[in-house]
Order: C-alpha cells, then sequence, then structure tokens
C-alpha cells in the first residue's frame, strides 16, 4: 500500500505542479506586463519591474493553489484512469477509500509547504515589493518589522499599518530643532486622509526643551501634511496579502478602537479556508475520473477543471461580499463556499460504484 500511496501522491504532485507553472506563469506575465505602464515614472525602471513581479510571485502560488491542485489531479488522476491503472487498482482489491486517502495524503504534503509560503514568505517578500515601489516613486521610505518609515524634512514617521481606505494605525511622529536632536514626540492611536487634510485622533504628545519634558493629550488634530496620499496605492498591503498572526493583530487593535473590522477577521478566516479548500477540490477530482471523464481526453479535462474552479471562485468572491455589505459573520461568509463544494463532492462520490 505505501508504494502505491508514494505513486498516487507522485502523480497528484507531478500534476499540480505542472498546472501551477503554466497558471502561476500567465498570471506573472500579464502582472509584469501590467507593471510596464509603470515604467519611466521617477525612478522606476525595468530592473525594478522585473524585482517587484518576481516578488510577488510567492503570494500568487499561494492564491492559485487550489485552483491548480484542481487541474492538476483532474489531468493525472485522468491519466491514470484512461491507462485503466486505477481499474487496475480497484480490481487488486483497492477501495475507493483507499485511493481517496491516498490522494489527500498527497494533498496534506503539499498544503502544509503552501501555507508555510503563504505564512512566512509572501508577507514579507509582499512587502519588500511594496518597499521598492514606494522608493522608486521618490519617497524616503523604507517598510520594515516595525512598520513603515517615512522621512519629511526634520520629521521622521512611523506607521505601524497603512489600510487601503486612507487611513493610518498607530501612528509615531518625532520631530528634530534645527541641531538636529529630538524636539517633540507624538503618538496617535489613527490618521485619516479626509477633505484635503489628515485627522489625527487620540494623540500624545511630549515636547522636550531645556526646562524638562511637557507632556499633553489632545482627542483631535488637522495636519495639511502628513504623507501624500497618492503613495497609498504603492504603501498599502491588502487584508488578503497579511499573515493570519499579523490579521489578528489588527482585527484586535480595530476592535479595541471601535472601528470596523469586517474585512480584516474576512481575510483571517480565508488564511484558512483557501488552504482546506485545496483538498476539497481534491476530493471533487476522484468522482470525475471515476465517472465520464475517465474515457475522456486531457482536454475534456482541463475544461471541466476550468469550470469547477471559475464557479468555486465566483461563489467565493460573491459570498464574501455579500457577507460584508449585509454584515454575515465573517467566519460564516469565508467558509460557506468550501463547505458548499465540499457537500457537492461528498455526495458525488458516495454516487461512484
Amino acid at each position: 500500500m505505501k508504494r502505491l500511496d508514494a505513486y498516487i501522491a507522485r502523480n497528484v504532485m507531478g500534476g499540480t505542479l505542472l498546472a501551477m507553472l503554466v497558471l502561476g506563469g500567465l498570471d506573472t506575465l500579464f502582472a509584469f506586463i501590467a507593471e510596464l505602464d509603470e515604467i519611466g515614472r521617477n525612478d522606476y525602471g525595468l530592473i525594478q519591474a522585473v524585482v517587484y513581479t518576481a516578488l510577488t510571485v510567492p503570494r500568487r502560488v499561494y492564491e492559485l493553489f487550489p485552483t491548480s491542485v484542481l487541474l492538476g489531479s483532474l489531468l493525472s488522476l485522468g491519466a491514470l484512469a484512461a491507462n485503466s491503472e486505477l481499474t487496475a487498482m480497484r480490481a487488486a482489491g483497492v477501495p475507493i477509500a483507499g485511493i481517496v486517502r491516498s490522494v489527500l495524503r498527497a494533498g496534506l504534503m503539499m498544503l502544509v509547504v503552501v501555507v508555510l509560503l503563504g505564512e512566512a514568505v509572501a508577507p514579507v517578500s509582499e512587502q519588500r515589493a511594496q518597499t521598492i515601489k514606494s522608493q522608486a516613486s521618490g519617497e524616503e521610505m523604507y517598510r520594515g518589522s516595525a512598520g513603515l518609515w517615512a522621512k519629511d524634512g526634520q520629521r521622521f514617521i512611523q506607521v505601524g499599518a497603512v489600510m487601503p481606505d486612507l487611513r493610518l494605525l498607530d501612528l509615531s511622529i518625532y520631530e528634530l530643532d534645527a541641531e538636529r536632536r529630538l524636539s517633540s514626540m507624538l503618538r496617535a492611536a489613527s490618521a485619516r486622509y479626509q477633505d484635503g487634510t489628515w485627522i489625527l485622533k487620540n494623540i500624545e504628545r511630549s515636547r522636550l526643551n531645556e526646562a524638562g519634558v511637557h507632556a499633553e493629550h489632545v482627542d483631535e488634530e488637522r495636519w495639511p501634511r502628513l504623507l501624500a496620499p497618492e503613495l497609498f496605492n504603492v504603501l498599502a498591503v491588502e487584508p488578503r496579502q497579511m499573515a493570519a498572526t499579523t490579521l489578528a493583530q489588527y482585527v484586535t487593535y480595530l476592535r479595541e478602537n471601535d472601528l470596523d473590522s469586517a474585512h480584516f477577521e474576512l481575510a483571517f478566516w480565508m488564511r484558512f479556508t483557501t488552504p482546506l479548500s485545496s483538498l476539497v477540490m481534491l476530493l471533487l477530482a476522484v468522482p470525475f475520473v471515476f465517472g465520464s471523464l475517465r474515457t475522456g481526453g486531457a482536454g475534456q479535462r482541463l475544461f471541466i477543471g476550468l469550470l469547477i474552479g471559475v464557479g468555486f471562485h465566483l461563489l467565493n468572491r460573491t459570498l464574501n461580499h455579500m457577507g460584508l455589505v449585509y454584515g454575515l459573520p465573517p467566519m460564516l461568509s469565508a467558509t460557506l463556499p468550501t463547505l458548499i463544494f465540499f457537500a457537492v463532492a461528498m455526495l458525488a462520490l458516495r454516487r461512484v460504484r
């Protein structure tokens, strides 16, 4: 049985890798073509575009993994069925449940690698990509583990998180005097760009002079200059690009400050449902290769796989947006598409003879 498990796993993994190379290659190519429009703006050149696109590859691999698993398993298992190898396995006494277990074992091994890629590699490389783009825009900025750092004259700005809706969280501002000595420190819970000005809230300020340190608290202040709002396209990291641990911290912060956290909660739960949906895709592939597709060609299996993949993607996006609009629990919005396709897969498996 171990040899059979290894043989099935080798075929499933090989098919998934091939599908990933094709889908990931096309997605990366289209992304690079889109970046060509940015070349020539300030210091953003061809080399920066190539590096930026390359750094986004881990995130693209993570997002394309469920579809790649579906297509790869349909093609590889379909080839085994077309060559009567699956029929020979069943004739040798291997039940369908045994074949399904072998397929799922292969899926779990791939799942571990992809989760590590999505949680440890992709967020870091995505941040580095955004840093390259922001530096090419001409601004003195650096994004690291402590957040975003920017320099504006004698003012140094540190931002814990840059939100896509022109909002900054956990903001610290350090100002130097003419002799480059620290003259004041400011910490704000949040800052939002609105009507041409920045609105800072829940401010703690400390002024340093020869007499000592003077501290004060201000509920709200308006600043005409802080960060250029047009930089948000390259500074903001989308919730879906963040690691689960980072999303959990942001959700906690937003809740403590009575801010809307639905987008981040949804992205948090999707960090779990996205890899798990790949196992559901494997379950969906098995009934097809034992049914009408066992005598079909690769083109037919590819077409069916694309239909299922697109259907899952559309259902997933639709239910996600409906959940945000109608205030459904983010966990339900994230898990419902996977649960629906899991139920379909189990019903289809029960009908396999």
